[in-house]
């Protein structure tokens, strides 16, 4: 009789809450509460510090995951996920520990990084956001969902919507700009994609927003350094993409490294109970990013069981890595220093994620080997990776309409980045397979086709210093560095930019000189590069400098010299293809920039939004004014604005009017403009809305974008295009932190960047 129960029991599987199997091997079970209350009742003190407790996967491979470290603590229920850990194989083999050999067989959630796609890679979200495309980017995210649900990956570690507005911080390019409307609106866009509105999909993963909060304005634009600045900024200006997540239903979210308020995100209770889930109704988990608790000790907020405590008490529910819960809670709870009451809230908040995964009904349900070899890196994955890719990129200049190349005669294809496709995908490509991506060379030569040579030479190599490109070449991303002399690799690029008729110039920062970690303080290209770029300008030849990058960059120089430049960021695995779409025409370019670039380092941090002060410049030409605020050695404004990309055709607003120069707080205008396709081309543009609120209770930026249309326009096509304008679009965060629409008079500026000039004026009465 005992045999028995105990075959009743594991068949079961989750301690007799199974009712009913159906015939795709998962089980009906009870409703979400009452079978987490149930679960939750049964487990002891150390069961539930274990859901609390995110490791990596460490040393789990294929074949080896009964023998693992990891793999006993999962037996012992102290695992409650596990991160960075590939294949449908594995994931099934660490599985079947959880649900077979620990004694309440509850299923582990397994995440990754899957930042802007898995094996079919999109640009980086900095790129990614400059299509100003919702439709795309939520595409982009729900084939990233696709393929990682795939191959067994149920939760990522995305999107990262930390607004930043100084790009010596090297994760600016995980972001999607500086601008927090715009922020939102991909933020949305990116939770839709990846949960598709029903986490019980077996082709959707649960999203996680991060970094809460505040982690794009570190001090000196350092990785990991201090923040500090007023409620009224955060809540203006940094808040709204992370509460967009939230108001999206985003499942889970990431504590930031950085203090807020003097006190580490990661045991800060105001921001993660009182904003996060008091004032904006947050009801998933909280996870710290990697060793976030730990590290409070070196901020000096006390040793390991201190700040395990303070973060729990905070309202963090998962502790990756650093196994702070696991190892000093059950000490804090006897000490009165916690209370079981909080421990079994954040197990609670675990469990009814992994719930509604779906995985208590079915704990192989992202376990599917057919769909890891029919779902990922699939052709029609890839071909629309390619359109996306080819709609991030940004044509910062065309004198002269160098651009488009004609597929014809002699092109060279010259520098470090051209022949590069380990680094196409760009930084926090962690499931990528390098060896897929599309180089420039590969590209141009594919889309060119037979009618047009195409030469190539490396010219230099990414920088001078060899220890330089070594840390900028990390994880597999070698730009194969050149054993030649300067001398002889300008000299072979020399010789085949004078057999050419165009000269294609592959330049920039390689993908690892962007990213976590790789702040910088001179934003330049490279000096190796400089004089490569120098050197082939001086032949005669036109240039097109196409730029590498994952932030913007300080190019004032080249923009004083060469004739094209297109800045392609890092492209996808489809990189090389989409670059040479835009390079020959086949696609015209309509990306805009989601982030200003500087004219020199020297402005940062620099962002369209700015507020006026008391002495203002009093001239519009950036003429030194003593007494005023400006330098004596620079202009005040940036070298290419937010908002702004040219098209091969050209646009043309007019007609800008507004339906009333007066509205009630219930009220509602509308703004209409036409825009006119005047070129010679088909394209795409899209077309912003700032506002700016002329007097406040509280000083107010110059604009700020409310509202933008991407269309598309035949060449001689015109449109006629409305915006409604509610009192929504002018509320803001006053010095009591309410969110008010003060009346007053208002500003409504229409055009293709942030500098636009066409404006209607109207007043917000009483």
């Amino acid at each position: 009789m005992k045999n028995k129960l105990v075959l009743l029991f594991l068949g079961c599987a989750f301690l007799g809450f199974a009712q009913k199997k159906n015939t795709k091997n998962t089980v009906k079970i009870k409703p979400k509460s009452e079978f987490v209350a149930e679960l939750l009742s049964k487990m002891t003190l150390e069961e539930k510090l274990g859901q609390l407790n995110l490791p990596t996967s460490g040393d789990i491979t294929t074949g080896q995951a009964n023998s693992s470290d990891v793999a006993t603590k999962i037996a012992e229920g102290k695992v409650g996920g596990l991160f960075n850990i590939k294949s449908v194989q594995k994931i099934r083999e660490v599985q079947k520990i959880a649900v077979e050999k620990s004694r309440l067989k509850i299923p582990l959630i397994f995440g990754m990084d899957v930042i802007h796609g898995y094996e079919t890679t999109f640009p980086i979200p900095l790129g990614l956001s400059c299509t100003w495309d919702m439709g795309l980017i939520e595409r982009s995210a729900q084939i990233a969902a696709q393929e990682a649900s795939a191959d067994g990956i149920n939760w990522t570690f995305s999107p990262m919507v930390d607004v930043s507005r100084d790009p010596r911080w090297g994760r600016v390019s995980e972001g999607s700009g500086e601008d927090p409307y715009l922020g939102s609106r991909i933020a949305t866009a990116m939770v839709n994609g990846y949960q598709q509105h029903d986490l019980s999909k077996n082709n959707s993963i649960m999203a996680c927003v991060k970094h809460f909060a505040l982690y794009g304005a570190p001090e000196a634009g350092r990785d990991y350094n201090t923040v500090d600045m007023s409620h009224i900024r955060m809540f203006n200006d940094y808040f709204p993409p992370y509460k967009a997540a939230v108001d999206a239903g985003v499942g889970s979210v990431m504590a930031s490294f950085n203090e807020v308020d003097g006190i580490p995100a990661t045991g800060n209770k105001w921001l993660m109970t009182d904003v996060l889930r008091k004032q904006w109704g947050f009801k998933g988990f909280v996870v710290t990013d990697f060793t976030g608790i730990p590290e409070m000790i070196e901020h000096g907020m006390g040793d390991l069981q201190a700040v395990s405590a303070l973060s729990l008490n905070a309202g963090v529910e998962m502790d990756m890595v650093g196994e702070g819960f696991l190892g000093t809670l059950k000490k804090s709870l006897d000490e009165k220093k916690v209370t079981i009451e909080t421990i079994d809230n954040a197990v609670k908040l675990i469990l009814e994620a992994k719930y509604d995964l779906g995985l208590f009904q079915d704990p192989y349900k992202y376990c599917d080997a057919n769909r890891a070899k029919t779902e990922i890196f699939t052709a029609s994955s890839r071909k629309e990776a390619r359109s996306i890719s080819a709609q991030s990129l940004v044509l910062l200049k065309n004198q002269g309409q160098v651009l488009p190349l004609k597929k014809s005669g002699t092109i060279a294809l010259i520098g470090p980045l051209a022949d590069a496709k380990e680094n196409m995908p760009g930084t926090w490509s962690v499931a990528t397979k390098m060896e897929n991506a599309i180089s420039l060379l590969a590209g141009i030569k594919e889309v060119a086709g037979t009618s047009a040579k195409v030469l190539y030479a490396k010219g230099s190599n990414l920088d001078y210093d060899e220890t330089f490109e070594t840390n900028a070449t990390m994880f597999g991303k070698t730009l194969h560095r050149d054993a030649r002399s300067k001398e002889e690799l300008l000299a072979e690029a020399l010789k085949i930019a004078n057999q050419s008729d165009v000269i294609v110039a592959a330049l920039g920062e390689s993908a690892e000189m962007s990213g976590e970690s790789s702040s910088r303080t001179n934003l330049e290209i490279p000096q190796s590069q400089k004089d490569l770029l120098n050197a082939l300008l001086k032949t005669g030849k036109p240039v097109v400098l196409v730029l590498f990058d994952g932030r913007p960059l300080v190019i004032k120089e080249e923009n004083e010299t060469v004739p094209a430049i297109l800045n392609v960021w890092f492209a996808g695995s489809e990189a090389g293809y989409a670059i040479a779409d835009v390079l020959f025409g086949d696609v015209n370019p309509s990306g805009k920039l989601t982030s200003t670039f500087p004219r020199s380092v020297g402005q940062l941090p620099i962002y369209y939004a700015h507020k006026n002060t008391g002495r203002p410049l009093s001239n519009t030409e950036g003429k030194f004014e003593k007494f005023r605020s400006n330098y004596i050695d620079e202009r005040n404004e940036p070298l290419f604005p937010f908002g702004f990309g040219l098209s091969y055709t050209s646009f043309e607003y007019s007609n800008l009017k507004i339906s009333s120069d007066k509205m009630n707080a219930n009220g509602k205008l509308k703004v209409t403009v036409d825009v006119a396709n005047t070129g010679n081309y088909d394209g795409k543009e899209t077309v912003q809305l700032y506002i700016r609120d002329l007097i406040g209770s509280v000083t107010r930026p110059v604009r700020e974008l409310k509202n933008f249309q991407k269309i598309t326009l035949e060449k001689g096509e015109k449109q006629t295009l409305t915006f409604d304008i509610t009192v929504e679009d002018l509320k803001f965060y006053n010095c009591d932190l309410q969110f008010v629409a003060e009346p007053g008079q208002f500003d409504i500026f229409v055009g293709g960047n942030s500098n636009a000039d066409k404006k209607v004026s109207f007043e917000l009465t009483k």
